[in-house]
């Protein structure tokens, strides 16, 4: 049973007209897939001469995405040298190939998602927009894999912004492009420093998506204006705010 948790009356005097969504672990199950993915490579390239097992493999490869980031894109050329102690672009190959197949079966949005958002934008009328720090390419490789782009009238990227979203450029942009103020956008996300602090900071209202952290705090101490462990509670939430 999900349970939404409104953490303030929200008196607000203005009317929301756009909802900001965070991509990953908001809108898809991204460290689901990422691990999936990763698991697969790694037993393809184990199989082709990579010499680890599989759980040694995975240690060494989220140790790189951990120093370089998850979107770091030489993964397993950094891999291959750090364990086989040079680039074996055969093995490498294997890897790449498991991987993107496996993306394929995992690259879905959470349940609920596409109802929510077809609800939010044809039966409410809100204007929709992507706030994330993913590179531009990936970002918009995740919402076209999952037929998600038709729904979103503003995309902004880390690379759109030249900023994080723990800076309030990203923020400032899509309010731009949507022409809109602060106090008529909410933002959704499930990374409090990001999605939840720099938005409020700017007078966007906010809502913590839950299901998506994978270290929540308490219930109702994420700061945010409302809490989700659904995404498709958004729809009372904002009921609730009119």
């Amino acid at each position: 049973i999900h349970k939404t948790y409104k953490l303030s009356p929200s008196p607000f005097s203005m009317v929301i007209k756009a909802i900001l969504f965070d991509i990953d672990n908001t809108l898809v199950d991204f460290w689901k897939m990422k691990q999936e993915c990763c698991k697969a490579a790694m037993d393809a390239m184990i199989k082709a001469g990579l010499k680890a097992n599989r759980d040694e493999g995975m240690k060494a490869l989220f140790k790189i995405y951990d120093k370089y980031g998850v979107e770091y894109q030489p993964v397993f050329i950094k891999l291959l040298k750090d364990i086989n102690g040079k680039a074996d672009y055969k093995i490498i190959a294997s890897g790449i190939i498991a991987y993107r197949a496996m993306k394929e079966n995992y690259l879905v949005p959470y349940t609920n998602v596409i109802s929510t958002l077809t609800a939010l934008k044809k039966d409410h009328g809100y204007k929709l927009a992507v706030v994330s720090d993913a590179p531009v390419l990936q970002a918009w490789m995740r919402l076209v894999g999952m037929k998600l782009d038709p729904f979103f009238d503003v995309v902004i990227t880390k690379a759109d912004a030249r900023k994080q979203k723990t800076h309030a450029a990203p923020f400032k942009a899509a309010l731009r492009a949507l022409n809109i103020s602060p106090e008529e956008a909410v933002m959704i996300g499930d990374r409090i420093p990001r999605d939840i602090n720099t938005a409020k900071s700017l007078g966007i209202k906010t809502i913590y998506a839950r299901y998506g952290d994978e270290s929540p705090p308490a219930p109702g101490k994420s700061g945010a204006d409302a809490e989700l462990e659904d995404i498709s509670e958004v729809l009372d939430v904002l009921k609730g705010w009119r």
